[in-house]
């Protein structure tokens, strides 16, 4: 059982999804959240990890710890994003079973599905057909992940979940144009083009791919939710039902940052990925779980947080 006094090892604090993970811990006022820096723990580093784990004695562990990044970060460093997930996950989940943690949460990413698969995406579509190839080392990471937590539930009897959002965005989002995710990459475009002045903004591929957006504090509140949950199923899926294609998304920042003289040149010689990615929250709803907070919320502070910290996102 999981309550306010509960100790909570949170993987991953500082990232977009850890930071909001951590902020409505505190919030909801859970007294013993334990978070340590990378650079005094690596998490690829197994026999630092069993120690750790060993000194310490948790009663649950959520993995907000990954590497991520957008399309280009995946095609140009697939070893590293296969290794560090990998090694993270691995190391964590291993640790938290051989200590007699009975729960964690896991998260993954809706890159795990088929890349031609029957939208909204149902759990039970995993593994139905091939992944695609633009992140296909992240994906087979978080698989890998996802039937550790499986198989070990099964063996071990554990409460061990894996959450799977569609593509997150908010405050401590990663603004770089070769690391980051496409909305957060839309509005560090949109912005320098509003205050260069300029009339034209590249943007990658069609414009056509749609996609599902949730604001980070949805998913966070996904995780304590589930956290205090045992549940038959040990994949569930995280996300708003919300869709645009990107082209529309670009449209709405522009609209809000009342450029709308602004014009896009689509470069087609850059990949789509996926044509269309939303999930299906069937499951997650049938635990009276659900998305609250609306992309018009959701931008408004993720935008004012993107302008306060202007030294950090620029260039």
């Amino acid at each position: 059982m999981i309550t306010k006094n509960s100790k909570i090892y949170l993987a991953g604090h500082n990232g977009l999804l850890g930071s909001a993970i951590f902020r409505l811990l505190k919030n909801r006022g859970y007294k013993k959240i334990v978070t340590v820096e990378k650079k005094k723990l690596d998490l690829r580093d197994q026999a630092k990890v069993k120690f750790f784990f060993k000194r310490n004695k948790f009663d649950a562990v959520i993995i907000a710890a990954a590497k991520v990044g957008g399309i280009n970060s995946n095609n140009v460093y697939p070893a590293n994003f296969i290794y560090d997930n990998l090694s993270i996950q691995t190391n964590v989940i291993h640790s938290s079973y051989e200590n007699n943690i009975k729960n964690l949460i896991f998260f993954g990413s809706s890159c795990i599905y088929p890349k031609n698969v029957i939208q909204p995406i149902k759990e039970s579509s995993l593994l139905t057909g091939k992944l695609e190839e633009t992140n296909e080392p992240y994906a087979v990471a978080k698989i890998a992940g996802l039937k550790m937590c499986q198989s070990y539930n099964k063996q071990y009897n554990l409460n061990y979940k894996c959450l799977m959002p569609s593509n997150i965005y908010g405050p401590k989002d990663n603004y770089n144009l070769e690391t980051g995710h496409f909305f957060s990459a839309l509005i560090k475009k949109i912005y320098l083009a509003k205050v260069k002045n300029k009339k034209i903004v590249s943007l990658w591929g069609s414009g056509n791919p749609k996609r599902e957006l949730t604001y980070v504090d949805d998913v966070a509140d996904a995780c304590i939710f589930f956290l205090k949950k045992r549940t038959k199923e040990t994949l569930i899926n995280i996300g708003s039902g919300f869709e645009k294609s990107i082209k529309e998304y670009a449209e709405y920042v522009r609209n809000k940052l009342e450029v709308n003289y602004l014009k896009f040149k689509f470069d087609r010689k850059m990949p789509d990925g996926i044509l269309r990615k939303i999930v299906d929250n069937s499951i997650a709803r049938k635990y009276n779980w659900k998305s609250q907070v609306s992309l018009e919320q959701g931008f408004r502070i993720t935008y004012n947080d993107f302008l306060n910290n202007l030294k950090n996102n620029l260039p």
